[in-house]
């Protein structure tokens, strides 16, 4: 019986083909305008290691106090990054399973064939216990072990498109790479690996990157290298000395800190720790202000940075509200369709049809509507995603993308609003009397 009503609904659309179009535009204009800004914000929405932020956190240590607050923040926050002081009582106080402080650097490798010109690459200092923090994904090797970062070892992880460049793609553990003039040992070539946001250091990306990591380096190492760090600092007072040393002796904070926590008891149990140590910092003298600290799972922190741009949000309820304009409009033109259709509905319904069949014919018919406008849905979405770098910024247009979840979703919201914007038309064409249209023809 449905391939019937499909058929009847099909042959009244070609009746009239400029009406059929106008309904198809707008389901198609509306859905695709939605599903573009919906890519969008899926893409910098999104938990980027959902199977285990919830046991990922960044610990926050009030290191300026209420007179240097940020920007005069009515909100108490601490900053977002440590200071070396902290981060290395913490690393050394090691009260997680896993933990690691951080920092962005952007060192020069020399490949080892004669005649190629250095490669300026960015990258992080970390400890070892970062990698399996993050699940970090391996091509060959693994990353160091805990003892490597105890006697400062020359050792490096890189990504799979450094080691390409350098080594040709082939196993390259063990091979000698040179960093900033130091031979380092490769110990692991990761996978293709950016995750976005880029939740192990926001402070620094912003949560978006376009480029990779390339190189990791041991936290310790690059520190007695004086590896500068390439990241954002920001301070509250003058450092007292000059130069990377000097940053290492001040309280400015350019940090990033994760933590890896099991369960509800140790988040509690770090929460004191952290409480603990302000105290402390408050009886050596260095703080003059109570414990003011935060620790925030991964979700947390990224909602705290506002790392989602408000852009994205306000352009995502804009397009819905432009797919609810267009099915008032599709609403409006199937009323009009349906009840010129009145003399047809009551013959069928004097010859025994009931209101559950009239229901079934011109739902089917509203889906036929919402498929042809899912169809050009996919068309606007597709170029709308292929064009939000003209409005948005590039490390954040790079991340939409068409795939088939969002294909699928664009095709069941366009039968679903369809279906939706026929429900009081084909509401009123099931209430036509049929004693009426006869008696009238």
């Amino acid at each position: 019986m449905l391939a019937y009503y499909l058929r009847l609904g099909l042959r009244s659309l070609r009746r009239n083909p400029v009406l059929t179009a106008l309904m198809v535009m707008a389901i198609g204009f509306g859905v695709g305008a939605s599903m573009t800004t919906y890519s969008v914000f899926r893409a910098v929405s999104g938990d980027p290691i959902p199977w285990k932020s919830s046991k990922l956190f960044v610990p926050q240590i009030d290191v300026w106090g209420p007179k240097s607050r940020r920007g005069g923040d009515s909100r108490n926050e601490p900053t977002d990054a440590m200071d070396y002081a902290d981060a290395v009582a913490l690393m050394r106080a090691h009260r997680a399973t896993r933990q690691s402080a951080l920092y962005q650097v952007s060192p020069s490798v020399v490949p080892a064939q004669a005649g190629q010109h250095p490669i300026n690459v960015g990258g992080h200092a970390v400890f070892g216990e970062f990698f399996p923090m993050v699940d970090a994904p391996f091509r060959y090797g693994s990353g160091w072990s805990a003892e490597d970062d105890e006697r400062r070892a020359q050792v490096v992880v890189i990504s799979g498109k450094l080691n390409e460049k350098v080594f040709g793609g082939a196993n390259s553990v063990g091979r000698t790479l040179d960093v900033e003039g130091r031979p380092y040992r490769v110990v692991g070539v990761l996978e293709p690996w950016n995750p976005q946001p880029r939740f192990y250091d926001v402070v620094n990306s912003g949560g978006f990157s376009t480029g990779t990591d390339d190189v990791f380096l041991p936290f310790n190492t690059a520190i007695d290298a004086g590896m500068p760090n390439d990241g954002n600092t920001n301070c509250s007072e003058t450092p007292k000395e000059s130069g990377f040393v000097g940053l290492q002796h001040s309280s400015c904070v350019w940090l990033a800190f994760m933590a890896e926590l099991d369960d509800a008891a140790q988040v509690a149990a770090y929460r004191r720790f952290l409480d603990g140590y302000a105290r402390e910092q408050q009886q050596a003298g260095r703080f003059a202000w109570p414990p003011n600290n935060r620790l925030r799972s991964v979700p947390e922190f990224l909602d705290f940075e506002q790392v989602v741009p408000s852009d994205t949000k306000i352009s995502l309820l804009v397009a819905l509200g432009l797919l609810v304009v267009c099915l008032v409009n599709t609403a409006g033109l199937l009323l009009a369709k349906f009840l010129r259709r009145a003399p047809e509905i009551g013959v069928r319904r004097a010859l025994g049809a009931s209101r559950r069949e009239i229901y079934t014919q011109f739902l089917s018919e509203a889906s036929m509507v919402g498929l042809a406008g899912g169809l050009l849905g996919l068309l606007l979405t597709g170029a709308g995603v292929a064009g939000v770098g003209w409005v948005l910024p590039e490390d954040i247009a790079a991340l939409a993308r068409l795939d088939v979840p969002l294909l699928l979703l664009t095709l069941l919201l366009a039968v679903v609003a369809a279906v939706l914007a026929g429900l009081y038309p084909t509401f009123r064409a099931a209430r036509v009397q049929p004693a009426w249209q006869l008696k009238s023809n």
